[in-house]
């Protein structure tokens, strides 16, 4: 199926597409207007990296930088901290809060979620308050241990130091002379000295080390009182509502092309049956009666292409009695057999057109005839031909209406008096073209199709269903008819053409 055939579809199915894409908008509409609105405030944060490296060298720890951010996000969003925030905040119930690291930075985003925009302010600035509160302690106690432990430690050997340094005065001011005695305290001394300094010297870089990799985060922008809500989006909410619409209006159009089996491309109905396409009819842009029929109509000439087709088929084997037909009713037989009879007549030869359906007849009304004496008054022996046959306003066609309506049509069709008829009125006239029920609906067709030298089965675009021609196409072939072609009536462009006839008095009917 090429781009063509599928923009065809969506041409047939455009009040699909455009209901469902307008039902769909409508929701949204709907649903935004009712929607609560929801507050959106935001606090970002400054998370200072993660650093190594003494006061003249300093190097930032990436991989621990980046730790050190999710682990301040999973503590933000924590238990613990949101039901402190609630606590401090007085609330029944823990607002929405999103917590978020920035790629490429040292920032976090700190986001409150509530119907009440100073309530969604207030719990953003408070949640980042405790997150800084919370760091501030821990980092002081971190900091304080370490420090500690190096404090002790130098008091300890500042003690050991001045008591060796007493035990070596006492020892030099008791043994003078011991020089071994002396040289070894002195090199104690030197050793506990030694140790001070590498202790102080590590108690400096310990103070120095802390405030480098100091990381307590702060504040960059305070959250604010938003001016409207951040959800519902109306505009948003329209422009998926659109989106959906029309892809679920598209969908839905394939699915119904898919389950519909009627024929809505002239293609398509020459694909369901091998009968040739006589013509493809086109619509008048008008309203017509059959009488303003003119030379320069597009369906005038459509029907001179079907009398030139029948004439030339007539050559091989004679024609001289034809009955149209279709598969279900309204596909517009009536209108052609009409049409093609006044213009036969056209020709100069005489041409009488039967009204055989006796159930629904039309062409009383399409020639403006009385139908008081017709078709069933001669098959039931009440009156003759000539007192049936009534001469139409154009010259040279002659009707038969159906008469009164027999309560039993199809065994009246069906006795020897229709051949009979069917007959006598070849024999008095070039032409006879027979009105028949539509082939599925009654048993009415069947019984006339055997009787008339060929069968024209007219195929009404975007109406006839598939099974239903073919069902009609198989139903003559069992009888024996002979099936002379297609007519489509209200063909697509592609074909050719498409016709119509209003179904009312004094104008064709579409039946």
């Amino acid at each position: 199926m090429d781009l063509k055939a599928y923009l065809a579809i969506l041409w047939r199915r455009k009040w699909v597409v455009a209901i469902t894409a307008i039902v769909t908008v409508t929701v949204a509409v709907i649903g935004t207007v009712v929607a609560t609105p929801v507050y959106e405030a935001s606090t970002t944060l400054r998370i200072p990296t993660a650093r190594r490296g003494s006061a003249d060298w300093v190097d930032y720890d990436v991989r621990y930088a980046d730790r050190l951010m999710n682990t301040y996000a999973q503590i933000a969003a924590s238990g613990p901290v949101i039901e402190e925030l609630t606590q401090r905040l007085g609330l029944d119930r823990p607002p929405e809060v999103q917590v978020e690291t920035l790629a490429n930075s040292e920032l976090m985003r700190i986001t409150v979620e509530d119907p009440n925009p100073v309530l969604a302010t207030d719990a953003a600035n408070a949640l980042s308050n405790i997150l800084i509160d919370q760091s501030r302690e821990q980092f002081a106690a971190d900091r304080e241990s370490a420090q500690q432990i190096l404090s002790q430690q130098l008091a300890q050997l500042e003690e050991e130091l001045d008591l060796a340094r007493q035990e070596y005065g006492s020892l030099v001011t008791q043994f003078p002379g011991d020089t071994e005695r002396t040289a070894a305290a002195r090199s104690s001394i030197e050793l506990k000295e030694a140790t001070y300094g590498t202790l102080l010297e590590q108690y400096d870089q310990a103070r120095i080390r802390d405030s480098i990799q100091a990381n307590i985060p702060y504040v960059i922008e305070p959250a604010e009182i938003p001016a409207a809500p951040s959800r519902p989006s109306r505009r948003l909410n329209i422009a998926v509502g659109v989106l959906v619409g029309l892809l679920g209006g598209i969908g839905l159009a394939f699915l119904f092309e898919n389950l519909d089996s009627k024929l809505y491309t002239t293609a398509q109905i020459r694909e369901t049956t091998d009968l040739p396409m006589l013509v493809n009819i086109p619509a008048a842009r008008k309203r017509r009666q059959v009488g303003f029929l003119n030379g320069d109509s597009a369906e005038g000439e459509a029907f001179r292409h079907l009398r030139t087709k029948i004439l030339t088929l007539d050559q091989d084997e004679p024609l001289r009695s034809l009955a149209v037909t279709s598969a279900t009713p309204g596909e517009g037989k009536s209108t052609v057999v009409a049409s093609l009879a006044y213009t036969m007549a056209q020709t100069g030869h005489p041409v009488v057109v039967v009204d055989g359906d006796l159930r629904r007849p039309t062409l009383h009304k399409v020639f403006e005839l009385s139908n008081q004496i017709g078709l069933s008054n001669i098959l039931r022996q009440e009156a003759t031909l000539d007192e049936a046959v009534q001469q139409s306003k154009f010259p040279g066609l002659y009707v038969l209406t159906s008469g009164p309506l027999p309560p039993d049509p199809a065994v009246v069709l069906g006795s020897s008096q229709m051949d009979a008829v069917i007959e006598q009125m070849t024999q008095r006239f070039d032409r006879v073209f027979v009105d028949t029920p539509s082939l599925l609906a009654v048993a009415d067709a069947t019984v006339l199709a055997p009787l008339v030298d060929g069968v024209v089965l007219v195929v009404s675009r975007a109406q006839a269903p598939a099974e239903a021609v073919q069902a009609a196409y198989n139903q003559l072939a069992d009888v024996g008819a002979r099936s002379i072609g297609i007519v489509v009536n209200r063909a697509d462009q592609d074909g050719g053409f498409q016709y119509y006839y209003p179904p009312i008095t004094n104008s064709v009917s579409s039946g």
